[in-house]
């Protein structure tokens, strides 16, 4: 139970210091480049960063709770020989989400839009590619590499895995708390509960339980290969082609109210 009693100590302290941090981060980015695109970011992307840098940091004590000498035992060997992997993650998650935008547009839940520059689309095509193998990789070394990592090592592994993959789903079911003003150094503080507000809402069950799937889906690829790429393809893969059939479809209902696409 040791290991776990850790994550979740670990998690204590970074959604703490993750809070406290977040209004530092935001005076600073105001202080150095006002009028820079980072300070006009909401205040919830500051908290957002100030968690996900102290979760990545806290990955250190959870491999040295289960002796892990070197990123191999977080799944990251060397990439030698393992591009075979990341691109059958890669095709995997590509065709899985094809496979789901094939059956909303043909049921009519979306239609495509077409009122989009074609050189402005390859531009944002290309951002969100890499934007999405830099989440991939971030993730799947914490959420996979290090909390699945030592948590199967306590015990069995279908129970770490189930655990994970929970946890996973609760991290990425968060909502966006309404924006402080001004921004004050307990903001962080006063915006932890107004990320809970998805958690009320029984409609988002089904959301909820998809992350888990997600998650799950990706642990069992990391505890069939041995390390990681394979779940870095197929999670980039989910990731960047989420968000591109976000920007090339549009809901039916919009299309029927006559309303732009973005």
């Amino acid at each position: 139970m040791r290991p776990y009693c850790t994550l979740l100590l670990l998690i204590a302290v970074v959604f703490l210091g993750g809070a406290l941090l977040a209004p530092w981060l935001y005076w600073l980015a105001q202080w150095l480049a006002p009028a820079s695109a980072l300070a006009r970011k909401p205040f919830h992307r500051y908290v957002d960063r100030a968690l996900l840098g102290l979760g990545l940091i806290a990955i250190w004590p959870l491999l040295r709770l289960v002796e892990a000498e070197s990123w191999r035992d977080a799944g990251l060997c060397s990439p030698s020989g393992q591009w075979g992997r990341l691109a059958g993650g890669w095709m995997l998650g590509l065709g899985s989400v094809a496979a789901l935008a094939a059956v909303a547009v043909a049921t009519g839940t979306r239609r495509f839009s077409w009122e989009r520059d074609a050189g402005k689309l390859a531009a944002r095509s290309s951002r969100l590619l890499g934007a999405a193998f830099v989440i991939a990789v971030l993730e799947e070394i914490l959420f996979r590499g290090a909390i699945f990592g030592a948590l199967r090592q306590a015990g069995s592994w279908p129970a770490a895995l189930l655990f994970s993959s929970l946890f996973y789903a609760c991290m990425h079911f968060l909502s966006r708390p309404d924006p402080p003003r001004p921004v004050k150094w307990c903001s962080g503080l006063e915006s932890l509960p107004g990320m809970l507000k998805n958690f009320k809402d029984l409609r988002a069950v089904p959301r909820f339980l998809n992350l888990t799937l997600a998650g799950i889906i990706l642990g069992l690829a990391y505890q069939r290969t041995g390390n990681l790429y394979f779940s870095i393809g197929l999670h980039a893969a989910w990731v960047f082609c989420l968000k591109l059939y976000d920007i090339v479809t549009v809901p039916q209902t919009r299309l029927d109210q006559g309303v732009p696409a973005k």
